[in-house]
Formats: C-alpha cells, structure tokens, sequence
C-alpha cells in the first residue's frame, strides 16, 4: 500500500514509517519537519488546503494514498497556552479526517491517548486494568483525544467500506529512553499513567496490525506493553495507588492497569519489548 503518515518526524511517527516501510508499503511522511527529498512533504495540517492537497497528490511525491496514519499532534500540555493545544490538535485531526473522506481515503488510523481516559488519574478510575469503554478528559489535550474520537465515529459513517481505528497510546519510550525503569520501584513512579508505557517499536507494531486487520467501521484500541512499567506486582501498586478499585480477579502478575486484553485478542498484539 502507499500511505500516508502525519507527523512523521515525531518519536512514534519515525517508528512507524520505518516499520511500514520494512513491511513493504511505500511511505509518505507529512509534517512540518524532517528529510527533505523522497518520502516526505511538508504540511501544515492546520491548513485544510495544504491538507487536501497533500493527500489528494503531491508532484514527484505520490498521485493518490491507500491509507493514513494520522499521528501529528502538540504531544502534551503546556508545550504551547492550553486552548491552543486543543485548537491546534482538534483542528488538524478534523482536516486530516475530512480530507481523507474528501480524497477517497478508507483506511485510516488515528493516534489517540491515556489522556482520554484519566490521566493524570487524581480521580480514581472506577475498575483496574481500564479498558477502552472508560472515557475521562481532564486537561485540554485529552479533551481534544475526546473529540477526535467522537469526530471519527461520526465521520466513518459518511463514506461506505470506510474503516478508521483510534489507537489509545499511553507514554512512548524511544529504545534510548529505557534509562528511567532504573526509578521503577519508586513508589509514585508512572502513577499518573497507571504504570504503563509503550516502545515506540511496539507502538508501530500496533499500528501496522490495525492497518492489516481494516474493518468497516470505528473501532477503539488501547495502546500500552502488556506487561506494567513498575517494579512491584500489579495488584499491589493498584491497591496503593487506588484503594477500594475493584480489581479484576485474572490480573496478570505484572499485567498493566492499562488493559490490552482487547488489542491482543482482537488484532494479535504482542509487545516484542519489555524493560525487564
């Protein structure tokens, strides 16, 4: 396939076209850094022009795209005012998505985030692990996470066979990053993500897999290493961190409390990385 990929200079954006280009797929990288040459185009995807445009075609580039991976986004809070951040990132989602419908593209992923779902978690969430069907904004990045799912919900419906999957990323730890597990048994430590973290590897992995399994229809997945970014066994961090939570009886030893039950047995997750 040739596909498209938004935010193709980031952490997991780099991963994941080196991934799709290493399963065969030609690659087009849009953002508004990287490699100038083959491979890549500079967009402004708050622009719904220059949007458009990229997708519909781009001159010594590509004449038209089988998939996108929209992935581009401020990545946290504070990096820019807070309304901007959800400006910013809502806006460019809906350009991407429309422009997507507008250029005959069905197939499309969309990066997600934990920050949907609770994070930083001061509110306890109501069951551990969490799984997709929880949903909990509390900063205006992850009410951004919120609308672009609603947003791609609704939009899937407007074009026939269209399948587009929101993948729920949690914390992505690059393979030059794996020095901070050494403050694994604090603790506090990665209490605001529930313990959990990804490999940005594992993560292309995750969107390689929705890619290949396309369905008809919007489908949600949870992103994050089966396996918890803690030292201590799962169920006691759990009760540390939120007592009284029910906790699901089969939790896995060192399970993360962010559940990946439903990626694994749906589209084969499995994490080749693990920090232990």
């Amino acid at each position: 396939m040739r596909i498209g990929v938004t935010g193709s200079g980031g952490k997991l954006g780099r991963a994941t076209v080196d991934r799709l280009r290493a399963d065969g797929h030609e690659v087009i990288g849009f953002d508004l850094t990287g490699v100038a040459g083959a491979g890549f185009t500079r967009v402004d995807l708050a622009d719904y022009g220059q949007t458009l445009d990229a997708l519909l075609g781009v001159t010594a580039r590509h004449g038209g795209l089988d998939a996108l991976v929209h992935l581009a986004a401020v990545p946290v809070n504070g990096i820019i005012p807070d309304a901007a951040t959800f400006q910013n990132n809502v806006t460019a989602s809906f350009n991407a998505l429309f422009a997507a419908h507008r250029a005959g593209i069905r197939t499309i992923v969309i990066a997600s985030s934990i920050t949907a779902m609770g994070f930083p978690f001061d509110e306890a969430p109501p069951f551990l692990p969490i799984d997709e069907t929880y949903t909990s904004a509390n900063n205006t990045y992850g009410l951004g996470k919120v609308v672009e799912e609603a947003m791609a919900a609704q939009l899937v419906r407007w074009s026939e066979d269209c399948a587009i999957t929101a993948l729920r990323f949690t914390n992505v730890v690059a393979p030059d990053e794996y020095a901070t597990f050494a403050r694994a048994g604090e603790p506090g430590y990665r209490r605001d993500l529930i313990g959990s973290w990804i490999d940005a590897r594992d993560g292309a992995t995750a969107v390689a897999l929705a890619l290949a399994h396309r369905v008809a229809g919007y489908r949600v997945y949870n992103v994050a290493a089966p396996t918890s970014g803690t030292a201590d066994p799962s169920r006691e961090v759990a009760a540390r961190w939120f007592p009284g939570v029910p906790i699901a009886d089969d939790l896995g030893e060192y399970e993360s409390l962010m559940s990946t039950r439903r990626i694994q047995s749906e589209l084969g997750f499995a994490a080749a990385h693990d920090w232990r």
